[in-house]
């Protein structure tokens, strides 16, 4: 077989994007930001049944809006929300975002994750951390585990807490000839976590007495009369690139891009979460749409097994590391 012309790269390699993230670690929770320097057009594909989200309407493709000047990913909940009056601030002290006759409004989208059983629920994402994760971005602080929206991130809730192990944010990018796409993934899921090329169970529902883990999907069955026990759910990120599309074909993409968590989480996409996948670009390297949307599913895979497999145990739960 002829060598793969697809190149690993970092996802901060992708020019034109500016990634920053800070926690709250004594309450568990916390949030990323991805700054596009000149703006970004942006799509969004929702499919999860309960998401916690900001000018989530700005992005349909009906929408006059084609920039998006931040994308924040945060904990805490729908409360996790306030923290992008954070990034706005960053941004209008700069004079960064939509101009009218009143001065610029920063266009600033957001989605949330549940992290508040972890330690403390009344902690959460808020305005100070939103404006830091800012200043982090000016520095390039990212890194995949347990930071930033990752922080309090959990997976394998299906049989509640006494068996979820600790997860994270995890990063992927690839590169073919001009054409870069990555993906920023905070893995907060009630169902089990799979290495998509080998469909090795990474992590999720474990049997804390015997570190075995027990079967989401077949759990879900059995709890058919009983799923509110696993409403604290949802798996966020964004797709980033420097190919050139519009918001209807970025739409289209984030929607391909979900096939990448599909393949990784199971079960997924439930009414219970919110899952979420925003797709970015402000470049303009002409890409085919099928190459970038089939590229972005394969990031997201690779960064949801990164974000499990950089995660060190914390909070009293288990992670992979645990039994690795």
């Amino acid at each position: 077989m002829n060598e793969s012309i697809l190149k690993n790269i970092s996802v901060t390699d992708i020019e034109g994007y500016r990634i920053g993230q800070d926690e709250y670690a004594d309450a568990a929770t916390g949030c990323t930001v991805i700054l596009p320097i000149n703006g970004a057009v942006t799509g969004v594909d929702i499919r999860g049944g309960g998401p916690a989200s900001r000018e989530s309407a700005l992005l349909n493709p009906l929408a006059a809006n084609d920039c998006v000047n931040a994308v924040l990913l945060s904990g805490g909940s729908a409360f996790g929300l306030n923290a992008s009056a954070g990034v706005v601030q960053y941004l209008e002290e700069r004079n960064i975002g939509f101009p009218t006759d009143s001065g610029v409004v920063p266009i600033v989208t957001a989605s949330c994750l549940f992290d508040l059983e972890l330690k403390n629920a009344h902690v959460r994402p808020d305005a100070k951390l939103g404006y830091q994760v800012c200043l982090n971005a000016e520095k390039g602080n990212y890194r995949d585990g347990s930071y930033g929206a990752g922080c309090g991130a959990t997976c394998g809730k299906i049989f509640g807490s006494a068996h979820m192990m600790k997860s994270g944010i995890g990063s992927a990018a690839f590169s073919c000839g001009e054409l870069k796409v990555g993906a920023v993934v905070a893995v907060n899921c009630s169902g089990d976590v799979f290495d998509w090329k080998t469909g090795q169970r990474l992590a999720g529902c474990l049997n804390y007495d015997s570190d075995t883990f027990m079967n989401a999907e077949e759990g879900l069955y059995r709890m058919q009369n009983n799923t509110d026990l696993f409403h604290t759910n949802t798996t966020i990120g964004a797709i980033i690139t420097n190919a050139a599309f519009n918001k209807t074909q970025l739409t289209k993409i984030a929607g391909m891009a979900h096939d990448g968590m599909a393949r990784s989480i199971n079960p997924v996409h439930t009414e219970y979460d919110g899952d979420s996948l925003y797709a970015m670009t402000n470049g303009n390297v002409k890409a085919d749409l099928n190459v970038v949307g089939t590229l972005s599913a394969k990031a997201v895979s690779e960064a949801i097994s990164n974000a499990v497999r950089n995660t060190a145990p914390a909070y009293d739960l288990k992670s992979y590391q645990s039994l690795h």
